[in-house]
């Protein structure tokens, strides 16, 4: 990135700039970084489109669209600007996603933690286990006629196809 093309930006263009530094971002919670994203993407956006705008115009004048998009242009400079800051937005977005699912995680596990515990104390009395036939554990569980119906037909259908090709 040139200083000159970094000079060039706007005073609100080099203040969304100066927000995605890598300090800037370190403050941020993720939905605040999730609406930088936001403004980053809408300035590339808007640069991008200006840049093809212009190069649109310049094929009718040089008659080929690889010779009127060659020279470039202060709208694809800056986008180029953005797209880095857009770059570095995202990544520190994703960063944050994943140390707040990490946080979320850990909750989960320290809330359902206690309550294994309390089942699992050697002063609560354990329930005596059921044996014979009428023991059930989950997947042994009586299942519905449609259910029955559907492996069934999920069975057959399995095996006419394997039957189909045993027979080429």
């Amino acid at each position: 990135m040139a200083k000159a093309t970094v000079q060039s930006l706007t005073a609100k263009e080099q203040a969304l700039i100066a927000e995605t530094q890598r300090g800037h971002l370190k403050g941020l919670d993720e939905d605040q970084i999730g609406e930088l994203l936001i403004r980053v993407r809408r300035a590339r956006d808007k640069h991008v489109i200006l840049h093809r705008q212009a190069a649109r115009e310049r094929v009718t004048t040089k008659g080929a669209r690889g010779l009127a998009a060659m020279p470039t242009t202060r709208s694809a400079s800056k986008a180029e600007i953005f797209e880095d800051a857009l770059a570095r937005v995202s990544t520190a977005l994703a960063k944050a996603a994943r140390q707040s699912a990490a946080e979320l995680k850990a909750e989960r596990l320290a809330a359902a933690k206690p309550a294994s515990t309390k089942a699992a104390s050697p002063k609560s009395p354990k329930a005596p286990k059921a044996t014979g036939p009428k023991a059930k554990d989950s997947r042994s569980r009586e299942r519905k006629p449609v259910e029955k119906k559907k492996a069934a037909s999920s069975l057959a259908t399995g095996a006419r196809r394997q039957a189909k090709r045993d027979s080429r």
